[in-house]
């Protein structure tokens, strides 16, 4: 039996973009398809841009694809590029006729949360990886915007350093920017777009760059359908505090602190700011809670009641501030993140790691609903392949 090239057709249409998330097939990415008699399948597709970083993956996939057809006996793939008019007819339709600065507006129905702190050193970064890692291991689709500019640190949480110290480039079609993928995760960092990332190079930008950066990436990054977009917000309340404000009004807020009095007092400060600019304190999360050690004693490293005392200075007669959750002090969520492998992955069942999947789990609850697979039991470990797209 000799497979028929729609047969081939179909089998490769399904292959999925591995930066997209869609099929190629939908993004008009096959060209030719025959199959010879002699079972030969010759299959051509085109990429989206020169120096494509995933067509060696999609190549592969493509020939995996074809010789799964009953019938193939040999494949052979050849591989060009989209012309320029066939580039921005796919930005056209990826972006579904919205402008680049609708994507988060008004009517959007992607949730934004912007986790924040008054001060470095709460463990806001790693919180904010976890959290995005374990919203999408219960099959949401998720993006993740790294806008601590100046210390910029989750592409290694996320994984997404190389042992030579170098982070992945977007790659770009016409005005629009893919990000890359790591734990089902859509992420970008400015670290990305820095030449020799390896070097240690500094960012020493003021209020003018880092409000056009910010702007960047929220109108050229290309997030796709996703169901939250995460901020990892610099600590403090200067510049780009401000910008996210005045471009994302319709924010949430979670804000981040440790128990300690000096933390906390700082902590209030950057919700308020967030509130002054229209945005919706939704909540605190504590981090390095007191811990408890294998003989039973409590590590208190920093005290305790940091968190119910910034909820309860964030509060007023029209909102209550919850104190949303209490993560311990762990040294898992320390190693996984310094491994590029968020512990709500590696180690869910660490105190700290069940936290965070459980705050995950609560802010879901909140989520519009979508058709989806949830991926979380309930010892919290992943259970299988997603959609995440």
């Amino acid at each position: 039996m000799t497979a028929s090239a729609d047969d081939v057709r179909a089998a490769v249409g399904a292959v999925v973009d591995p930066e997209l998330r869609q099929p190629i097939a939908s993004m008009d990415m096959m060209r030719e398809i025959s199959v010879d008699d002699d079972g030969t399948a010759h299959v051509s597709i085109v990429l989206t841009v020169v120096g494509c970083p995933m067509a060696q993956k999609i190549e592969t996939d493509v020939a995996a694809a074809a010789a799964s057809v009953p019938g193939v006996r040999g494949v052979d793939v050849q591989v060009g590029t989209m012309a320029p008019a066939e580039r921005a007819a796919l930005v056209e339709r990826l972006r579904g006729g919205r402008r680049r600065s609708d994507a988060f507006g008004p009517g959007s129905r992607i949730r934004v949360l912007a986790v924040t702190s008054g001060k470095g050193g709460v463990g806001k970064s790693t919180l904010t990886a976890n959290l995005a890692v374990a919203l999408a291991a219960r099959g949401r689709r998720v993006g993740l915007a790294d806008l601590d500019v100046h210390g910029f640190s989750i592409p290694a949480l996320m994984g997404l350093v190389d042992a030579a110290g170098e982070m992945p480039h977007p790659t770009r079609i016409d005005d629009m920017i893919l990000p890359p993928v790591a734990h089902d995760v859509k992420t970008i960092s400015i670290g990305m777009f820095l030449r020799g990332s390896s070097d240690g190079q500094a960012v020493a930008w003021r209020g003018p760059l880092l409000h056009r950066t910010v702007q960047q990436f929220l109108s050229d990054v290309h997030f796709g359908d996703i169901d939250v977009l995460l901020l990892d917000m610099p600590p403090g309340t200067g510049d780009i505090a401000i910008t996210v404000g005045q471009l994302l009004p319709s924010a949430e807020v979670l804000v981040g602190t440790t128990p300690q009095p000096a933390a906390a007092d700082v902590a209030v400060r950057s919700g308020l700011v967030a509130r002054q600019v229209g945005q919706h304190v939704l909540g605190v999360v504590e981090n390095m809670t007191p811990a408890i050690l294998p003989d039973g004693t409590v590590f208190d490293l920093f005290g305790a009641g940091g968190g119910r005392a910034v909820a309860d200075a964030l509060s007023d007669d029209d909102q209550t501030v919850p104190l949303l959750a209490s993560v311990p002090l762990s040294p898992v969520l320390r190693r996984d993140g310094d491994d590029g492998t968020p512990a709500v992955l590696r180690d869910p069942g660490d105190p700290a790691a069940a936290a965070v999947i459980a705050l995950a789990g609560r802010i879901d609850q909140e989520l519009p609903r979508r058709h989806r697979a949830v991926n979380i039991g309930h010892t919290g470990s992943p259970a299988g392949p997603q959609d995440s797209r």
